[in-house]
């Protein structure tokens, strides 16, 4: 820098004629405070400079002028100067060329919507006195220089205040305690402000333009302000939640394991049953996995069956391959395509038995699945029995994730839901059924697109108990692609929201199906529908976070929160028979999968408010649901109860 700024006084001007420095008066102090306004300490200094009849200036930010016009205002009401202090502090010599001007515009546009004037003055940031203007910072100054802009630095702090200074301060408790030590200076005659003391001409009239974009500038900042507080909350309440139902489903799925022991022990209420059952296999061109289910189920190690394979309408070999199978437990029904719970509602009416399990054409069976889960319909209470469904084509690291979503997700819930009475759906996969149940309740509904979740709410509601048998294992085949995913998890979702709708007045009922009304419903519409809208606002915030604010912050809550979910979804894999390994896709789990089934709720919600209409939709398969048996990761059976 030249040496007529490094030796002259804090006030640099810059122009044709070259450069000129100034200082202050003897026995003149001008107070000069950087940064705000804060909405604390601006008011109270402006308060201690009323009480002493002092004025000052102030170099704010254009972000904070933006965000507190009033007390920028204020500051002018008041006699008191305005700089700029730049938009958001940046260093000027290390910003570039775009960011330097926007640094200086935006806070001109701030200063010319809330008090209707452009200052000429700026301070620096990270700057002191005039020496301290170098190498970088002394090209930005005179490029600053080059806008108009007068430049103000500080006096060195060996400057006695009877010399006349500059004194620079933040808006800070110790800077308000040093402000009121100088006012009581009796050496200093004045305390003025930078322009006044030097007779500088500290305001430039803004255009209209100008005044015009300064005030949308407040406004969208006010409304930033607003949108700001309001991801807060939400980040709170959807925080909350999430930890809420990750301590549900640890606490009940340890009381859940309590209640299993208590039954392995003997029970004298639970009898078990072995009579014969009726299983029933809706499909529609299924002959890639038709037969593999067959097999499975006919080598149960429960032999009285009637199998009843549905075809509806394939156009496939499905009904050919199951008239083939060789054995006379298997019947085919053939009908024209009705959909699912029309191939259900047929299935009951050839039924012989009493108990019927439904399950899916593309699913395999462990040899004991039938007969456990038709074990607690011993009880004369209990009228349906969801079995445990596992992703069997767990390959792909979309199958792993999906993996990861049924035992942590699903399994783990219903443990939950078995503890609390209030089991809100039996899977299409494998369930099992009292026949007079199912047709006391009008059969299986086709009101809805998730007719095992309308069915299983349909028995609450005509007080039948339903429980879950984690010991009932059938291996699922999931979809590979995302496209069909989508597909699924849209009918799902839409199809749970439509039941949950239907059966709103269980929330006023008594008995089985109040219970499950306030407590499955209540958890349906906070877990499942409210938490995933307002889950995204978690990733939102914390990629805001660690863009614009603390980034080591935001991570560690991230990380924290990510933490929580890994050691109860190892839990969940335990209580499964399932190895821990598969959690290291949980987090991209969590960063991709996770947000693909938050907007699947969003997109189900918007249509379901707006009427729109969704028909079923049926996944290719490949034949892979049985992938897993057999494989490295085979299931750990355990006692029936």
């Amino acid at each position: 820098m030249p040496d007529a700024v490094a030796r002259g006084g804090p006030v640099i001007g810059i122009n044709r004629d070259g450069i000129r420095t100034g200082a202050m008066p003897a026995r003149t102090v001008a107070l000069t405070f950087d940064g705000g306004p804060d909405p604390v300490w601006t008011p109270r200094l402006l308060d201690l400079l009323r009480r002493n009849n002092a004025r000052a200036t102030f170099f704010v930010h254009g972000a904070q002028a933006a965000r507190h016009p009033e007390l920028v205002r204020r500051i002018r009401a008041e006699g008191h100067e305005i700089g700029s202090n730049t938009y958001t502090g940046a260093v000027l010599g290390e910003s570039s060329v775009p960011r330097f001007r926007a640094e200086l515009e935006l806070t001109q546009s701030a200063l010319a919507g809330a008090t209707g004037e452009r200052t000429q003055l700026l301070r620096m940031p990270r700057t002191t006195s005039p020496d301290t203007l170098c190498g970088r910072e002394w090209q930005a100054a005179r490029r600053a220089a080059g806008y108009g802009y007068v430049l103000v630095a500080a006096d060195k702090g060996s400057r006695r205040p009877a010399q006349g200074i500059v004194r620079q301060l933040s808006q800070t408790e110790s800077a308000y305690q040093e402000a009121r030590r100088l006012l009581r200076n009796r050496a200093v005659e004045r305390f003025t402000t930078v322009s006044d003391g030097l007779g500088l001409v500290p305001y430039a009239s803004p255009s209209l333009v100008e005044r015009w974009l300064g005030r949308g500038l407040i406004g969208i900042t006010g409304l930033g302000q607003v949108f700001s507080t309001a991801m807060i909350w939400i980040l709170g309440v959807a925080g909350g939640l999430g930890v809420l139902r990750l301590l549900l489903l640890a606490l009940f799925a340890r009381a859940h394991v309590r209640r299993l022991e208590r039954f392995r022990t003997g029970a004298p209420w639970m009898r078990e049953t072995s009579g014969p059952v009726t299983v029933l296999v809706p499909a529609y061109n299924e002959e890639a996995g038709i037969g593999s289910t067959l097999r499975s189920l006919l080598d149960s190690t429960h032999r009285q069956l009637q199998v009843i394979v549905i075809d509806d309408g394939s156009t496939d070999r499905t009904a050919d391959i199951a008239e083939n199978m060789g054995d006379a437990r298997v019947e085919v029904v053939r009908q024209v395509n009705a959909g699912k719970a029309a191939a259900l509602n047929r299935g009951l009416a050839h039924a012989r038995y009493d108990i019927v399990v439904m399950v899916d054409a593309d699913t395999v069976f462990e040899p004991d699945a039938v007969e456990r889960i038709v074990q607690p319909l011993a009880h004369p209470a209990v009228g349906a029995v969801s079995g445990n469904t596992k992703v069997g084509n767990r390959r792909s690291l979309l199958a792993r994730w999906q993996h990861l979503e049924y035992v942590f997700g699903f399994n783990l819930d219903r443990r939950m839901f078995e503890v609390l009475e209030c089991m809100p759906t039996v899977p299409g996969a494998i369930g099992a059924f009292r026949r007079d149940a199912v047709i006391g309740v009008g059969g299986v509904s086709e009101d809805t697109l998730a007719e095992d979740t309308d069915l299983t709410m349909a028995l609450w509601r005509s007080g039948w108990r339903v429980l879950y048998e984690e010991s009932a294992v059938a291996w699922t085949e999931v979809p590979t692609s995302l496209r069909q995913l989508w597909r699924q998890r849209y009918r799902w979702c839409y199809g749970t929201l439509q039941a949950m709708w239907k059966h709103r007045g269980a929330l006023l009922g008594r008995g089985p199906a109040g219970r499950f009304g306030r407590r499955g419903l209540t958890y349906l519409a906070l877990f499942q529908v409210a938490l995933p809208l307002l889950a995204p606002v978690i990733d939102v915030y914390a990629l805001y976070g660690v863009l614009f604010r603390d980034p080591w912050e935001s991570a560690a809550v991230w990380f924290a929160f990510l933490g929580v979910q890994i050691v109860c979804s190892g839990y969940a894999l335990r209580l499964d028979g399932e190895p821990v390994r598969a959690l290291w896709s949980m987090p991209f789990q969590i960063v991709v999968y996770r947000q693909l089934m938050y907007l699947v709720v969003i997109q189900s919600l918007v249509a379901l408010l707006v009427g729109s209409r969704l028909r079923w939709q049926r996944m290719k398969r490949s034949g892979t649901a049985a992938e897993q048996i057999g494989g490295p990761v085979p299931y750990r059976s355990v006692p029936m109860r």
